[in-house]
């Protein structure tokens, strides 16, 4: 991890909180080479792949560095915008609308944001706020459900800037909001907006993430989250429980992951006599690669060719209004206690004074 030259300690400057949001990450451009050094970080963390090192290292700079990347890059092509990654795109809006809404409330606050791979980086990221005069930062993740690939994996990078850094500002991040009652109506809101544009499906089917079986083995309370989630957004929207199913996507390599499978489940239903679904990806807070290209288009190619007639994916939450509400909300329940607003500019006898003892003190060095 680069982190930036740390900033000097500049006497008397006001003491702020600052807020930073994290995403996954996206490589900076759809090319082979942009996906190959995006991958290379990815796949390198620990926490995302719990391999041994000497068995992982050798399968992942021999063969997948060299095959993925371009079939990546393509598929990335494919979801591109001229803003750039949908990724990017939708996180920079987030932390845009963050930060009115913030200020409409009264809180004076930095709002950045960092991705845990690629640009800008977390300790970069950091760095600025300090420089800014963040004396006070919380974190979030912009995981609903908590994991250690995820969550866990941002903090890690976190405290690798802290290592780095000798004047730490105090820290405090968000771990989980999966059940948060702002995030599930804002999913809600989605889903009827969507059935009120164009009409309701017959299954509701929520994708989630998904992980190796092993985690929740060894403890990751992904997977029970994830369920959770689904339970409440289905409370909300009076569905019985033959109206949803929760599945999980993105499965990668042959150990047996969370189940049931997205693909498999959508096209067993199409099978089973079922011509419409609507489809929502509630762990993804942006759109992305995951629920544009992977769910919107591979997954409806799958439905489509297993007999199903319509196949309707509800975007991710991005900047809905009731999103960047609940999103604010979370904000200010973790801030409490921490003074929000720029302190007042240290007189300038008191910055004089501050100078002289520093001088004083450097002299006896």
């Amino acid at each position: 991890m680069s982190v930036a030259k740390e900033p000097e300690y500049q006497h008397g400057q006001p003491s702020r909180t600052g807020i930073l949001l994290v995403n996954l990450g996206t490589p900076e451009s759809p090319t082979p080479a942009a996906l190959r050094r995006y991958l290379a970080q990815f796949l390198s963390d620990t926490r995302v792949v719990e391999i041994p090192r000497l068995v992982w290292l050798p399968i992942l700079h021999g063969i997948i560095l060299r095959v993925r990347p371009a079939k990546s890059a393509a598929k990335y092509a494919s979801i591109w915008t001229k803003e750039g990654s949908p990724l990017r795109v939708w996180t920079q809006k987030q932390t845009t609308l963050l930060q009115g809404f913030l200020g409409e409330a009264g809180h004076q606050l930095i709002v950045k944001h960092a991705m845990r791979y690629g640009q800008p980086s977390i300790g970069s990221q950091l760095t600025a706020l300090k420089a800014e005069g963040a004396q006070r930062i919380l974190v979030v993740p912009l995981y609903p459900q908590y994991s250690a690939a995820t969550t866990a994996s941002v903090m890690d990078d976190v405290f690798a800037w802290g290592r780095q850094t000798r004047t730490l500002p105090e820290l405090r991040h968000v771990n989980r909001f999966h059940d948060d009652p702002g995030y599930l109506d804002a999913l809600a809101d989605s889903v009827r907006a969507h059935w009120a544009r164009s009409g309701r499906g017959g299954k509701l089917v929520m994708s989630f993430h998904g992980m190796p079986e092993r985690t929740l083995l060894l403890g990751d309370p992904y997977h029970c989250e994830c369920l959770k989630t689904g339970r409440l957004l289905a409370e909300r929207l009076g569905l019985s429980k033959d109206e949803y199913v929760v599945t999980f996507q993105s499965r990668f390599g042959k150990a047996k992951w969370l189940e049931p499978y997205t693909e498999p489940t959508l096209c067993a239903l199409a099978q089973q006599g079922e011509k419409r679904v609507d489809v929502i990806c509630p762990g993804f807070v942006s759109d992305c690669i995951e629920t544009l290209e992977e769910i919107a288009m591979e997954g409806k190619q799958a439905f489509m060719d297993c007999g199903g007639k319509e196949f309707n994916y509800i975007p991710g939450l991005n900047d809905q209004m009731s999103w960047i509400r609940a999103l604010s909300s979370l904000v200010e329940r973790h801030l409490q206690g921490w003074p929000t607003k720029a302190e007042a500019q240290t007189s300038a006898s008191e910055l004089a004074q501050q100078r002289e003892r520093a001088k004083a003190l450097g002299s006896l060095n």
